[in-house]
């Protein structure tokens, strides 16, 4: 699944610094592990859209890995407020994790 978005500049460095945002219980980025579906840009509200997903609807750690997505996103565009909406569809499955985040699970 590829990422949307309305600025592909401004994507790439949000999710450079989304990162940093692990999923505490695999141990793996949330962006490698496909979590982040959408991210746009309003830039006359100076608000960043981020859709993502957890790998389970009730995952025990989605609290913590929204807020730290969001936090990150704060910090890493001090000038943007966030709005973050979690969504299950469609449904998380291994096949979005990326071919780095797979060789990262696999030296496990």
């Amino acid at each position: 699944m590829s990422l949307l978005t309305n600025n592909h500049l401004k994507s790439t460095v949000a999710l450079a610094y989304l990162q940093s945002v692990t999923d505490p219980e695999i141990g793996l980025n949330i962006v490698d592990l496909g979590l982040v579906y959408e991210l746009n840009f309003n830039e006359a509200e100076k608000l960043i859209r981020c859709v993502m997903t957890l790998t389970t609807q009730f995952c025990p750690m989605g609290e913590s890995i929204t807020t730290d997505a969001r936090e990150t996103l704060k910090t890493g565009f001090p000038e943007y407020a966030v709005e973050l909406e979690l969504t299950f569809d469609p449904p998380w499955n291994h096949e979005m994790i990326s071919a780095d985040g797979r060789e990262f699970l696999n030296e496990r």
